[in-house]
């Protein structure tokens, strides 16, 4: 009968322990980060349609993988599908956009030159001292650029395959992930749950917050942009301004950065408007923007987002602005939720500080 090791003490096994846990994680990383992307929408999309999936696993007496399917047929149907034809109409109108303005349909110079003109004399002053007075050469050098652009698009197809390609398989994952989310994720949550070193009560507030965010954030900001690129691009047809669902398209992205979003699209427009006389359209789409576009904004976003995540407006627009930046278009969920987990962690900390400090002292 061998002795046991006197070297493999308790301490020194969980430390070791604790390496190999950290390789793994770092070895596992590694591996899965081309599919970053498509994994943490797998996560979104499951979290914000849980409810949804409880409802299904009811109806189908605990049938795991019939509720799954299901829940991602109606996620495919209701989310996916309607958001592929809105980009194949946004691609369109963009391509056919490009082509007007090459083909000199769309003079921008004139734009310009008419927008100078109604300006004083002293903001005239400025645009021919920072050198924008030759409108007519910044239009030929904005289509040399789209020329130029188009060629090294065209000589690089096989790139453009290989993005298509990786779009593809990352959607694929995707969905296959958030199938096996459906299906075991009680199982997953609480094998996460038993991992985390935390105590059960502070591990489940983490886990709660994780998920609150993402579905207030993912929810709230979707729907408020879907809205207010939906009322920009109605007010730019009703003033028939070309392009409108591609400027509706631009508005609707810009509307997840708070506060700022949309108006970066529609006031250049109405300034446009007041000063090259069209004083009645200046002002109603003025009228329409502030009011109506801004009245989403400020009811809607609250009551979607700020409400549950708890978090104030200025860390909420610093987090998703953060978070585009580091990780793109993903960031702005990634950020507030990477916001939220970290005003938690800190209250966790002090928390536990001022239970420590409570305690009497040992004697």
């Amino acid at each position: 009968m061998s002795s046991p090791n006197p070297l493999k003490t308790p301490e020194l096994e969980f430390k070791s322990l604790l390496v190999l846990v950290a390789l793994a994680s770092l070895l596992f990383a590694l591996i899965i980060w081309p599919f970053f992307g498509a994994v943490c929408w797998a996560v979104f999309i499951a979290i914000v349609f849980w409810p949804l999936h409880q409802r299904f696993l009811r109806g189908s007496h605990g049938r795991r993988n019939m509720a799954a399917l299901a829940s991602l047929t109606v996620i495919l149907l209701i989310v996916i599908l309607p958001f592929s034809m809105l980009a194949a109409s946004i691609t369109q109108e963009a391509s056919v956009f490009v082509s007007r303005l090459r083909s000199g349909e769309i003079q921008i110079a004139t734009f310009f030159q008419r927008f100078i003109e109604a300006l004083p004399a002293w903001a005239q002053g400025m645009l021919y001292r920072f050198g924008v007075s030759d409108l007519g050469l910044l239009q030929q050098k904005i289509l040399a650029t789209l020329s130029n652009s188009s060629q090294v698009v065209t000589s690089r197809v096989m790139g453009i395959g290989q993005v298509t390609l990786d779009f593809v398989v990352g959607f694929f994952v995707m969905l296959y992930v958030v199938f096996f989310l459906f299906r075991d994720g009680d199982k997953l949550t609480r094998g996460i749950g038993r991992a985390i070193p935390l105590q059960p009560l502070h591990t489940e507030r983490l886990m709660r917050q994780f998920a609150t965010v993402v579905r207030a954030t993912v929810k709230g900001n979707i729907v408020v942009a879907l809205v207010q690129g939906a009322l920009g691009g109605a007010a730019f047809f009703v003033l028939g301004l070309p392009g409108a669902v591609l400027w509706g398209a631009v508005m609707a992205l810009l509307s997840l950065l708070p506060a700022v979003g949309a108006v970066l699209v529609w006031a250049p427009v109405a300034a446009y408007y007041f000063f090259t006389g069209e004083i009645l359209r200046g002002a109603g789409l003025t009228i329409w923007g502030a009011v109506v576009i801004g009245l989403v904004d400020n009811l809607l976003r609250p009551i979607l987002v700020g409400k549950d995540t708890r978090m104030p407006d200025y860390l909420v627009l610093v987090a998703t602005l953060g978070g585009i930046v580091v990780f793109g278009l993903n960031g702005f969920v990634i950020g507030p939720v990477i916001a939220a987990v970290f005003l938690v962690s800190w209250d966790m900390l002090a928390t536990v500080r001022q239970q420590s400090s409570a305690l009497p002292p040992p004697p």
